[in-house]
């Protein structure tokens, strides 16, 4: 029997077009109807969205993890996420947090428009769809990126380049597959690689904001989330996660506010660590109450605060163990 693989569209660069400015404007069929290779899965659609990947918002998520969440229901072997790359990361992690999914869910899209010469689309398209139908996969269940050859850990993955066709790497841990010749190869086991937060839910109404230390950075952007009632604060910081002494002065005054804030790191490879104390330091601002988000990005971050938030976790717990394990 065929395996049954939903794909759903919710826009980006693999649907745009246009003789200007690109749009998303191709449905998921239209696109099924440019991928060959894929006679044996018995493909179904959903049209989710037509958006670019920079335009998603809690709204969307929101409407995407009901697709998924229902197609899982409905008996499904696999789902592939058409999707734009600038925020499927974020949208593949935040999927694995709220939909916890027992079969595989395989985001991909296109650094090339559709209506251009060499669009790597088609081809991701059938990596994804063959991946979801994977019955290694669909054994170990998890969140994924499928692209230009590999397959990611939606955990682990972040895109590393603003139009190379290979754009998406994993620092540390690499891919758990790749595509050879052969078929797909696996490099390590597949599976979930994200701690689960207890009833996880995205209250839209939730808001994170993310403040990156730089040379010289003063507090005012923290001071301004503080006035406009923001409900939690992600630290870009340098290196293993340290801030300027105004920076770290106004995060202190956030959480002596009850306003929790989560430290990360600019850096796009290794953890954070309370190593550094004096004014901004890592330690000096865990002893203020901080929680360290080992080496998951600041984008990453954002979303595991903002579900925890929306699910009335304790936010300590859902970072918990990060700086030692990296499993969130």
């Amino acid at each position: 029997m065929q395996p049954r693989v939903l794909v759903a569209s919710t826009g980006g660069t693999i649907a745009s077009t246009g003789a200007d400015a690109k749009t998303p404007t191709e449905s998921a069929p239209t696109l099924l109807g440019a991928v060959p290779g894929i006679e044996e899965v018995d493909l179904e659609v959903a049209e989710v969205a037509q958006a670019s990947g920079f335009q998603m918002d809690f709204d969307r998520l929101e409407a995407l993890r009901e697709t998924v969440v229902g197609a899982l229901a409905d008996g499904v072997e696999g789902i592939v996420v058409t999707h734009g790359t600038d925020t499927m990361a974020e949208s593949a992690y935040a999927i694995e947090l709220l939909a916890d999914p027992d079969r595989p869910v395989v985001f991909t899209g296109a650094q090339r428009p559709a209506d251009e010469p060499g669009t790597d689309g088609p081809t991701n398209l059938r990596d994804a769809i063959r991946t979801a139908a994977d019955p290694r996969f669909r054994a170990a269940g998890g969140t994924y990126l499928a692209f230009d050859d590999e397959v990611h850990a939606a955990r682990r993955v972040r895109k590393g380049h603003t139009t190379a066709l290979g754009t998406f790497e994993s620092p540390s841990t690499g891919p758990v597959g790749e595509f050879t010749p052969d078929g797909l190869r696996l490099l390590r086991d597949p599976g979930p690689e994200s701690a689960p937060i207890p009833d996880a839910e995205l209250d839209p109404e939730i808001r994170v904001e993310i403040v990156t230390n730089a040379l010289g950075a003063d507090g005012g952007a923290v001071d301004r989330a503080r006035e406009a009632g923001v409900d939690g604060i992600v630290l870009a910081g340098t290196g293993l996660g340290n801030a300027t002494a105004d920076l770290g002065a106004a995060l202190e005054r956030a959480m002596a506010d009850g306003i929790p804030v989560v430290v990360t790191s600019r850096c796009p490879d290794g953890t954070t660590a309370g190593l550094y104390g004096g004014p901004g330091g890592g330690a000096t601002l865990r002893e203020a109450g901080a929680v360290g988000a080992g080496d998951l990005p600041p984008w990453k971050a954002r979303l595991r605060l903002a579900i925890a938030l929306s699910s009335d976790a304790d936010v300590a717990e859902c970072f918990g163990g990060l700086e030692s394990d990296g499993q969130a």
